[in-house]
């Protein structure tokens, strides 16, 4: 049984270091958001099995949707990773650009989290009010903080 534990231990410590290798040391961010996609799609489509509207062609859309949402994080961390270099090469600080990804990671985090309410409220799960309203805040507040960044 140790050696079985042993095993499960390292797979995860391997994982774990892989994770803040590539993504750095806020991996969980990432993974957080991985797992909120498959979990906005098995809520999709079990609201499509209950509803009878079932479609092969809107899973596959809803796939590449959530493909897509990777491509675009990917681009906006790129994005502001390549401004603070070239400011760094011109002698201009240009950090403030990190934000740029940071900021498009929350919003897809809270669209993802919207869109698993919305799909459990019309299976008839009761939400208490306060998580829809906290992320209609915490969505406004990062529109407005997005809004002063590009000022």
């Amino acid at each position: 049984m140790d050696k079985i534990l042993n095993k499960i231990n390292s797979l995860w410590g391997l994982a774990i270091a892989l994770l803040s290798s590539l993504l750095g040391r806020f991996w969980y961010l990432f993974a957080a958001f991985m797992l909120l996609n498959i979990v906005d799609y098995v809520t999709g489509i079990i609201k499509a099995k209950v509803f009878l509207i079932e479609n092969s062609g809107k899973g596959l859309l809803g796939i590449i949707k959530k493909v897509g949402y990777w491509i675009v994080i990917a681009l906006a961390f790129f994005i502001s990773l390549s401004f603070e270099n070239m400011g760094k090469t011109i002698g201009i600080n240009l950090s403030f650009t990190r934000f740029l990804g940071w900021f498009t990671l929350a919003t897809f985090i809270i669209n993802e989290t919207r869109s698993i309410l919305e799909n459990l409220v019309a299976l008839g799960v009761d939400i208490p009010p306060f998580l829809t309203y906290g992320l209609e805040v915490a969505s406004n507040v990062i529109s407005k903080k997005e809004g002063e960044s590009n000022k």
